[in-house]
């Protein structure tokens, strides 16, 4: 894991950065998450309201709403497909996308229409991070410790 202004931004995830979502593709799935810097700019994450699975979701659009004591706004899919998993844990115990937004934090599961075509818009590895890395000093963002 890489940490950049204080943020980890793990180098094997694929990124929408200015939207602040992860995707990792596991086999025909994608699951989808909010990254360090989303839930630090929250802070403490109040609510998740998950979509249902069977539901299509367009990329660019909500796959979830998350409510903090700052922040109330959709967390964008970084893939056109059908919801296949939700993670209803992070909705009876949203501050887990807190603690653990890499992993027990994750938003939902999904089916990709076109995987390959959507990956072109995100960025993954060295280039993800140094895009998140210019992303974070144009915006003066900073993690802080919780």
């Amino acid at each position: 894991m890489t940490t950049v202004r204080g943020c980890n931004i793990p180098d094997d995830l694929h990124y929408l950065v200015e939207k602040h979502v992860w995707a990792r593709r596991d086999d025909d799935l994608v699951t989808v998450g909010l990254t360090d810097v989303a839930q630090n700019l929250a802070k403490a994450i109040l609510s998740v309201s998950l979509k249902k699975p069977g539901k299509k979701v367009v990329k660019g659009k909500s796959v979830a709403t998350v409510e903090s004591s700052k922040w109330v706004g959709p967390v964008p899919s970084p893939v056109t497909g059908e919801v296949v998993e939700v993670n209803e844990a992070v909705a009876s115990t949203p501050g887990t996308i807190n603690t653990d937004p890499y992993g027990e934090g994750w938003i939902a599961r999904l089916r990709p229409d076109d995987w390959e075509a959507d990956a072109g818009d995100l960025v993954t590895g060295s280039a993800g991070v140094e895009a998140y890395e210019r992303f974070l000093d144009a915006e003066g963002i900073v993690c802080e410790d919780e």
